[in-house]
């Protein structure tokens, strides 16, 4: 990420703990490139929502969180597919 990146922290109901802090912001600016047809979205959409969880468990959240949080983005990121197909 460029420094001055615009991103406000993990999305949706969550705690905002320092252990979601890094991999959220990864996690945003990956959808924001699928968002922007930068990236396949088929591609690398499974990639971005395992890499969120890897992170998180790298800064120290635990294991069931860590699996929640992927739970979580790979089921509402479904949304993204629909915001993906009205754009084209």
């Amino acid at each position: 990420m460029k420094k001055g990146y615009a991103w406000d922290g993990p999305s949706g109901p969550t705690i905002d703990t320092l252990n979601f802090m890094r991999g959220s912001l990864v996690h945003d600016a990956l959808y924001q490139l699928m968002r922007e047809h930068l990236l396949d979205e088929a591609t690398y959409r499974d990639a971005a929502d395992r890499l969120l969880q890897k992170i998180c468990r790298e800064d120290g959240m635990t294991s069931l969180r860590a699996w929640w949080v992927y739970q979580a983005v790979h089921f509402f990121g479904n949304h993204l597919r629909t915001r993906l197909m009205t754009n084209r």
